[in-house]
Order: C-alpha cells, then structure tokens, then sequence
C-alpha cells in the first residue's frame, strides 16, 4: 500500500494535496477540508501533514507514524472531546504556530472538528491565520465550509470529500485491517461507508450486537407501550457504548495528571491542586454528555437507514444485494438495502405502509436528529419520535 492508499474513494483530494506536498508544490497557509462523516477528513488532514513536513518522500512515513502519535516538534494538533473547542485552547496553540520548523521543510498546525470553534475562539484563530509564519501552515476539518466564518473560509483553499462507495470502504478493510470480506462488506455497508464506524463494527463484536439491537428494536415497536420502552432500551444502549469509551479514558487522564501534579497514587489532593483536578472532571463530564448524545446520534442515523430502506421498498425500488467486494453495478442500478439482513421485517413495513407513510417517518427521524443537536434530552427525542413512529403504523400520522 503506498502512502495515500488508506484514503479511498478521494482521488481529487488527493491529487490536490499530494501536488501541493511534493518539492514543486509551493502548498497554500491556510487549507480547509471539508466532507460528510466518516470521510476520512483527519485521516487525510493527518497524512498531509507528514506529507508537508517530510524533506523526502521515503521519510513520509516515519514521520506519519509519529504525526499520528503527536510526538513530531513540527506538529500540533488541536481536537475536542466536548461539544466546543475552548479558547483558551485556541489560543494555546496559536502561540505555537510561530515556532520554527525544527526538523522538517514546515510546521503544520491540525485542527479537527473546526465548526466546534465558537465565534470568539474563530476569531482567534483568525488573527493567526490573516498574518502566518513564512513556514507554518494550517489545516483546517469541518463537515462543510458553511461551519466556519466566512472570514476563515476565505483565507483557506477548500478540499471537498465524498462519501466512499461501500465497495472502496469494504477493500480498505481487507487490506488495511485483515477483515474477511464478507464481514467487511456488511460491516460498510451498515456503516453507510462510514469509515471509522465500519472498522468499528468489523473488529468489535459487541459494537455490531449493539447496532443489531437497535434495528430489533425499532422494528417491534408497535404500540406506544411499545415506543416507551424501545426509546429507553436505545438510551440504555447508547450510555453503554459511552461508558465503554469515556470510563478506561476517564482514569488514565486523572492518573496522568495526578502524575504530573506530583501526587501520590490514592493521596488526597492538596486544596490549591483542587482546582485543577476540578476543571479535569468538567472537561470529562462535558465529554461524557457529548459522547452519549453522539451515541444516539448514531442511532438516529442507522434507524433512518432503515426507514429509507422501507421507503425504497415501498417504492419498489430495491437492487439485488451485491456480493462481498462487488461494485455497486452500472450507472441507473437500483439501490440495495442498507439493512439487507432485516430485509423480511422491512418488507413487512413496505406492505402495511404507503410511501406517503414511509416518507413520513423518514422526515420525523431527521427532525429527532435535529433535536438532538439543539441539546433537548435524548430520552425525550427518542420517545416523540417512536409515538409518531407508532402512530404511521396504525396509519394515523400526524404532521
């Protein structure tokens, strides 16, 4: 595998920043990347990033590897866990943007999840990057360039992502991971070519079970009785996953800081340090909350994969399900189902609802998906949206 491999389904992108990477390529300050979930926006922001601070190509991935582990001098990146970037953080790594390259030809600046930056933290960033180092050059992610002020749009040159096919997504999981192919195949397609997603559920059994219990679920909701308690079992399932991510994160963050505040393992924390370890336990909890609402949010989206599968159904306009590997088929094919493996309960909707139904409840689930990121509970979002579920199946839905 050469060294853009990894990122598949791109081939413009990758054009435009390998050109920009290599010895004759004179590559802009400011760059932004911008694509759907799942894309592999970081994956590419990262490998650009040792791509430009490599002085040969055969360096490229030595440098990756420790890019991609933070120990590079010529690289910082700048990420959260929580819903917003803080700027205070912003403002940390602004200073760092006027050191010098150390080792290599530049010193580039990451920044993932850059629509999480509020309007004040953006204009701290801005400053630095209307006025940047001869050497230093940012790289901007964010799903779409409408997150970001237009002011920082218009000091960065846009790369634009696409949605991989499943087929590129499954290849890349044989290749890169050593998934068999059958799994690979149903792990991408499930992930609706999600990348990370589709490497999670190819190599964590318990991540699959959790996702093929919320597809049950949602399909033997068929009362309200019945949506009360789906709704609960999904937040359950979500706050597991949470848990599985945050807590092992949770104690190694308060052993490392207590470590470097010079505190003893178990010793009580002396009341000036108290201070510290507080902020530590907010930023956590903020994590905690925003990677619970992620985990439904991921609900959300495989529950409106199948819904758009019944959709189709109702339509009559599904293809044969492809084989592991195989392309999608020829321009004007009919789309497969996402959920193939549900394909007799999705059949069952299709037959008690009309498109008019299905369509219904297709819009009512990208509305629960905005409620979420209006921060109402997650408890609440999920119940309105099995009762109007409920109701389209008792053919009563109401707008």
């Amino acid at each position: 595998m050469d060294f853009w491999s990894e990122i598949v389904g791109q081939p413009a992108a990758v054009e435009a920043l390998s050109r920009a990477a290599g010895p004759d390529g004179g590559p802009a300050h400011a760059w932004l990347i911008t694509g759907p979930p799942g894309s592999g926006r970081s994956n590419l922001a990262y490998r650009f990033a040792a791509a430009l601070i490599a002085r040969e190509e055969a360096d490229r991935e030595r440098v990756f590897a420790q890019v991609r582990g933070r120990t590079h001098p010529d690289f910082a990146a700048l990420t959260t866990q929580a819903a917003v970037i803080r700027i205070d953080s912003a403002r940390e790594i602004v200073t760092t943007a006027h050191y010098a390259p150390s080792e290599g030809r530049y010193r580039v600046i990451v920044i993932e999840d850059a629509d999480r930056m509020t309007e004040h933290t953006s204009n701290v960033l801005l400053k630095a990057i209307e006025e940047p180092p001869e050497r230093t050059i940012w790289v901007l992610c964010a799903p779409s360039e409408a997150d970001l002020l237009p002011t920082i749009r218009s000091r960065t040159r846009s790369v634009r992502l696409v949605t991989p096919s499943v087929a590129d997504v499954t290849r890349l999981l044989v290749e890169r991971d050593g998934v068999e192919p059958g799994l690979a195949e149903r792990a991408a397609r499930l992930a609706q070519s999600h990348i990370g997603m589709a490497r999670r559920l190819a190599s964590d059994p318990e991540a699959m079970s959790r996702r093929e219990r919320s597809i049950t679920g949602a399909l033997t909701a068929h009362t309200l009785g019945d949506a009360m308690a789906v709704a609960a079992t999904l937040v359950a399932i979500a706050q597991a996953d949470a848990d599985a991510l945050t807590e092992q994160l949770d104690a190694s963050e308060r052993e490392d800081a207590m470590r470097n505040l010079g505190i003893a393992p178990g010793a009580a924390i002396p009341p000036k340090l108290r201070s510290q370890m507080k902020a530590l336990e907010e930023d956590q909890e903020r994590r905690r909350k925003r990677s619970l609402r992620d985990g439904i949010d991921r609900i959300l989206t495989d529950l409106l994969s199948l819904y758009r599968d019944v959709l189709l159904s109702t339509l009559g306009a599904v293809g044969e399900p492809a084989g592991p590997g195989d392309d999608a088929g020829p321009a004007g094919a009919l789309p497969q189902l996402v959920n193939a493996e549900s394909g007799a309960a999705i059949r069952d909707l299709a037959e008690r609802w009309n498109p008019e139904q299905a369509l219904a409840v297709v819009s009512a689930t990208e509305e629960a998906r905005e409620r979420l990121s209006r921060a109402i509970t997650p408890g609440l979002v999920l119940e309105a949206l099995f009762a109007r579920i409920v109701m389209a199946d008792n053919r009563v839905l109401k707008s």
